[in-house]
């Protein structure tokens, strides 16, 4: 296995971190970027070095790639996972609160992959790794800004891939399903907040109601199977393009491709 230089940003929990050490245990030299610094600290120990990092931030963004190019002198892999749920009618979220949740799920993205870009076309390899979601192919109730980041991601990374091939970087995206991290926590406590009383109360009880049965041990996986999928995407001499991962991502991204909008429709109106 070749040795890789491999900076991931979310790394302070999650799929995050436990991609961040498994990396850094099977022999890679692993930099974990997250605002919360203090949460990295256990990373330490399976020798992954710690940069905090807010993926707005884009003075903070090139001061962590330099960083990096000083220490190492070459960064082959960039894993952009920092990310997070906006949930609540879109009557209800302001266009301000909507714009961050870009300006985290997309923009920041962007700009940290524009930033190691130059540095990878002069080594003439890299490689580009998106996490995506199920998310990015269908749809859920009370999401609508949310999924309109992971669609976004996903047409973004397939023409970014097709820019980048002549350079020798290759674009993966990977597509997690039920995961049993805290996604389901961040978002259901202010979704509460914005849509819980008034016109959409009811489906917002709704919603969290399916929280409750989908975000279980039985019915997600854990972190671990995704940064499983991530290494394998790090590794492997020719990547896919994607990788559908962790419970239901499959069966959901077939049942989207199989039936209609409304078929679909009601079958999340059964969860």
């Amino acid at each position: 296995m070749e040795k890789k230089v491999i900076l991931i940003t979310g790394a302070s929990s999650g799929i995050g971190k436990s991609a961040a050490r498994e990396l850094a245990e099977a022999g890679h030299i692993v930099y974990g970027a997250a605002r919360r610094v203090d949460q990295m600290e256990d990373l330490r120990p399976s020798g992954v070095g710690v940069i905090a990092l807010d993926v707005t931030d884009h003075p903070a963004i090139e001061k962590a790639v330099d960083q990096i190019l000083e220490e190492q002198g070459r960064i082959d892999v960039l894993i952009n996972n920092a990310g997070y749920g906006l949930y609540g009618a879109v009557e209800d979220i302001s266009i301000e609160e909507a714009r961050y949740q870009f300006e985290v799920n997309l923009f920041g993205l962007a700009q940290l992959t524009k930033s190691v870009l130059p540095p990878m076309r002069e080594q003439g390899s890299g490689r580009i790794i998106n996490i995506s979601s199920v998310g990015g192919k269908i749809y859920t109730l009370l999401g609508a800004w949310y999924h309109a980041t992971k669609h976004a991601l996903e047409g973004w990374s397939d023409s970014l891939r097709l820019e980048l091939k002549p350079h020798g970087i290759d674009v993966v995206l990977i597509e997690p399903g039920a995961i049993d991290t805290n996604f389901d926590e961040v978002m259901a406590g202010p979704m509460k907040e914005r849509s819980g009383q008034g016109a959409y109360a009811e489906q917002v009880d709704s919603v969290v109601r399916g929280l409750e049965r989908f975000y279980t041990p039985e019915n997600s996986s854990p972190p671990e199977v995704v940064s499983h999928t991530i290494q394998k995407a790090v590794e492997a001499r020719r990547p896919k393009t994607r990788y559908a991962t962790g419970k239901f991502s499959r069966p959901l991204i077939f049942l989207r491709w199989l039936l209609s909008d409304r078929m679909f429709d009601r079958l999340l109106g059964s969860f």
